[in-house]
């Protein structure tokens, strides 16, 4: 009873110095909360701050995979052939021009892109969209359409097809879905496309609707074309037919074939400025590039937008060999969010199909969202280290202030421990109370944080507060501590005259 009536008249005798300790040690509960709480959320902020700039995850046919990995120019995703270059022939960062002119020539089926949502981390595959990267002669003019001769030789059809005149050749043509609906057989249905997968996109216009003969033309290809919204572009490709087999340009058993010219006309509904090639190329429902290249239900890519965890030492061993994990390991790696992980998921669906993460994508995550808790975990640390001294500080202050009364205290018997254990007691429940009001305050924060830089809210978890508490309470008792060891040890008298 005794103790407590102590506890009690420091706080009257001494409410300025006492507020000072609350109010500061409310200060740094609030930063460290705040920081920690964004320090445990940023991996997912930013993962979805980055997933809007495009996809992370690109699947392709097996033995395109193969070249890419032989001749270095895989790996990046997100423009017109993945590697395509502009009319003008100028090559982007993927490949050689001569490489960005050629089209594909092993492809995936379009009906097995939605198998991609049947997965393990179905849910965390946030959007994806097929493409079929083909190449062709737009704005063309006159006859073009039909046969042009066999093999070898130039038929009088071949002539004209040639007189066709068209005002760009060679230009990156996009097949893709912009916002299709597909239906799953689990019941559930979901929109894939283009239109998430480019938002960054400046568009004049609309975006095309799927399955129709409708186009959206990149900003420098429009200039050089010379249409706007609303304009129709005649879009010409030459196509192999084989004597036996017309399907897919295959040559047939007899080891002829024969070229014709295939003629689509669409309708420009929209010009979008990209900031990179894609800005001469033109994306239009896949079922109208599959029409212009003779290529039904075929796709070279698909690009897909998934909610990964960033990647450790164990994402980056199974991504080296799958084999070589554990089994703990493995049900691990399975079972966490990891885009190798999803990948291989992916491929397991999609036969014939290898699906690799945009390394630039993770490389990037990973790297900015350890720079970033770097940042964070440090304020926190000064904070507690402004908190600490600040502390000591007004201990001491406070003890000074109180010579008479702890050498009255001394000069009656009480021991070293019992007076400290008083000063303890007396700064341990102010802190508590300063504590507990900074951790308030601290959630506030990191949500006004959460929206202002990442536009949602920030997931308190309680271990935050636990940590917080922990970390407060070493600080707090350190700080008391060098502070009381002024006083222990020292005579009535010595403490009584400040010595």
């Amino acid at each position: 009873m005794f103790f407590l009536k102590m506890i009690s008249r420091s706080f009257s005798r001494q409410f300025k110095r006492r507020l000072l300790i609350a109010v500061t040690v409310c200060l740094s509960a609030t930063v460290s909360v705040a920081m920690l709480g964004v320090v445990f959320d940023v991996g997912d902020k930013l993962n979805a701050e980055l997933s809007t700039y495009g996809s992370n995850i690109v699947v392709q046919p097996k033995s395109d995979a193969v070249v890419s990995d032989l001749y270095n120019t895989g790996d990046s995703a997100g423009s017109a052939s993945g590697s395509s270059s502009g009319s003008d022939g100028v090559s982007t960062s993927d490949g050689s021009a001569a490489a960005d002119s050629a089209d594909p020539t092993a492809f995936l089926k379009e009906s097995d892109a939605q198998k991609i949502k049947t997965i393990f981390w179905a849910f965390n595959i946030t959007n994806f969209a097929p493409e079929l990267n083909i190449h062709a002669d737009a704005g063309c003019v006159g006859s073009g359409a039909g046969p042009a001769g066999s093999a070898g030789t130039a038929g009088a059809s071949g002539a004209a097809a040639s007189a066709a005149k068209c005002k760009a050749t060679n230009v990156p043509i996009v097949g893709t879905w912009f916002a299709k609906t597909l239906h799953m057989d689990s019941g559930e249905s979901t929109v894939a496309g283009m239109n998430g997968m480019r938002s960054w996109w400046k568009i004049n216009g609309t975006w095309p609707k799927d399955d129709s003969e409708q186009a959206m033309v990149g900003s420098a290809l429009a200039a050089k074309l010379g249409v706007n919204v609303g304009d129709s572009v005649t879009l010409d490709k030459t196509i192999a037919v084989g004597a036996d087999d017309n399907t897919n340009g295959g040559t047939g058993k007899t080891g002829k074939s024969s070229t014709e010219r295939n003629r689509v006309k669409v309708k420009i509904v929209g010009i979008f400025d990209s900031g990179d090639s894609d800005n001469s190329a033109i994306y239009m429902p896949s079922i109208a590039a599959q029409t212009l290249a003779n290529l039904p239900n075929s796709i070279d890519k698909i690009e897909v937008k998934a909610l990964t965890t960033p990647d450790n030492d164990l994402a980056r061993k199974a991504s080296k060999n799958p084999n070589a994990l554990t089994q703990d390991e493995w049900e691990t790696w399975y079972c966490t969010a990891y885009p190798s992980s999803i990948a291989y998921q992916i491929e397991e669906v999609l036969p014939g199909a290898v699906a690799k993460q945009v390394r630039q994508v993770a490389a990037l995550q990973g790297d900015v969202l350890n720079k970033t808790q770097a940042v964070m975990v440090l304020m926190t640390v000064l904070s507690l280290v402004a908190a600490a001294i600040a502390v000591a500080n007004l201990m001491a202050a406070s003890i000074g202030e109180r010579g008479s009364e702890l050498a009255l205290l001394k000069a009656i018997g009480a021991t070293d421990g019992a007076v400290s254990r008083l000063m303890l007691a007396e700064t341990a429940v102010i802190s508590l109370v300063g504590a507990i009001a900074g951790a308030l305050l601290g959630s506030g924060v990191a949500q006004i944080v959460g929206h202002v830089v990442f536009g949602s809210g920030i997931t308190m978890r309680p271990m935050v507060f636990v940590l917080v508490f922990v970390l407060l309470a070493v600080t707090v008792l350190v700080a008391s501590l060098s502070s009381i060891r002024a006083i222990l040890g020292l005579r009535p008298a010595e403490v009584l005259h400040g010595r």
